[in-house]
């Protein structure tokens, strides 16, 4: 019979992977590979995701990434923009790209592509990226040449489902503004995607990073369905949930107890904590009940607030030139020193994403 996990034991063990339980002493390089993939929509939340798990981490660490090619975002894991290392985009793009190009023929764009070959437009959209990156407008202007009776947003979409495309610089540096660029990765890092990528290395990563986890939570951060076989065939160890479910971890990998305190931490908005597990083992993090909160009908996941491990609250940076205010909605009272820990906290984040504010608060709002 397998050892029961409590939430809290969940939580503690998904905390220490996540970097949440203590900063970490490593380089900004080495976080982006531990984490395996930060959810990057908008160019600043990676940034805020590393601060909160890295000791000394400025912002330069990863826009000096970014510019270097030692890291680039491009879609990945559930056709959304990721922040990963340039080794993971070589791995991961051809692993997921069959769940990306059977994405396109149910989903939205599937009427716009009919008629259209899929591979023929993969040749075109590689020439047009790689002779200068280029925006999506750009692009379905130039596809539209070839195929003018198809929209020019389902052609895009079939290119960036059909091809690794990344998003060159300066697009995610901080503090920049403008357009995504595009060209491919193979042009981009100098090299091909891997021939053989591993289904199974794949998991083993997210285990690192997120378990332990069930199969479901597995497929809900990756996007590809069918893993319970190779899930169950790689010997590794198994527990449950208190509900019953099972779960999967790597033998090795650090589970502490469910008493391990756990400090305040701001979570960005689209954090991958919150993005990748199933709705039967996500409440390890937050609570059902705020899920509706914090998930927004437009696709936005806001930022978030930790306390003694689980989501408590909301918080954004609000203010005119000049001026930045830390505002904290709590979805739930708080003790003296949790507040107090939590206005230190704030004001190290103020620190970091406002740097050149001459005034500032931090204001909470409770339930």
């Amino acid at each position: 019979m397998s050892e029961v996990l409590s939430r809290r034991a969940l939580n503690r063990a998904t905390l220490e992977r996540q970097l949440l339980l203590a900063r970490a002493e490593s380089s900004a390089l080495e976080a982006v590979r531990h984490l395996y993939g930060m959810q990057a929509q908008a160019p600043n939340p990676p940034y805020v995701g590393l601060w909160t798990r890295l000791a000394g981490f400025t912002h330069g660490d990863l826009a000096r990434l970014i510019n270097e090619r030692q890291v680039v975002r491009l879609a990945l894991m559930r056709s959304t923009i990721h922040l990963v290392t340039a080794d993971d985009c070589l791995a991961l793009r051809p692993l997921l790209g069959p769940t990306l190009a059977r994405g396109l023929r149910g989903g939205m764009h599937g009427k716009g592509l009919a008629g259209v070959d899929l591979d023929e437009l993969a040749v075109t959209g590689r020439k047009l990226v790689e002779e200068r990156p280029l925006t999506f407008r750009e692009l379905g202007v130039l596809l539209q040449e070839r195929w003018p009776d198809s929209p020019a947003a389902a052609l895009v979409a079939g290119v960036r489902n059909t091809l690794a495309l990344v998003q060159v610089p300066p697009r995610g540096i901080w503090g920049v503004g403008g357009q995504a660029t595009h060209t491919t990765a193979e042009a981009w890092l100098g090299r091909p995607q891997d021939e053989r990528p591993s289904a199974e290395e794949a998991i083993r990563r997210y285990l690192a990073a997120y378990g332990p986890a069930t199969v479901m939570d597995v497929q809900q951060w990756s996007g590809m369905t069918r893993l319970g076989e190779i899930v169950r065939g790689m010997g590794l160890r198994t527990f449950a949930t208190e509900d019953g479910a099972e779960l999967f971890d790597l033998p090795e990998a650090p589970r502490p107890g469910p008493e391990t305190p756990a400090p305040v931490r701001y979570l960005s908005e689209f954090d991958n904590t919150l993005l990748s597990f199933a709705p039967r083992t996500r409440t390890r993090i937050t609570e059902e009940e705020y899920r509706g909160r914090i998930f927004t009908i437009n696709g936005i996941i806001k930022a978030t607030v930790l306390v003694d491990g689980f989501v408590r609250g909301m918080w954004k940076v609000t203010g005119k030139r000049g001026e930045a205010i830390l505002e904290v909605e709590l979805f739930a009272p708080v003790s003296a020193g949790e507040r107090a820990d939590l206005e230190l906290e704030g004001a190290r984040l103020l620190d970091f994403v406002a740097p050149e504010a001459s005034a500032r608060d931090i204001r909470f709002r409770e339930a």
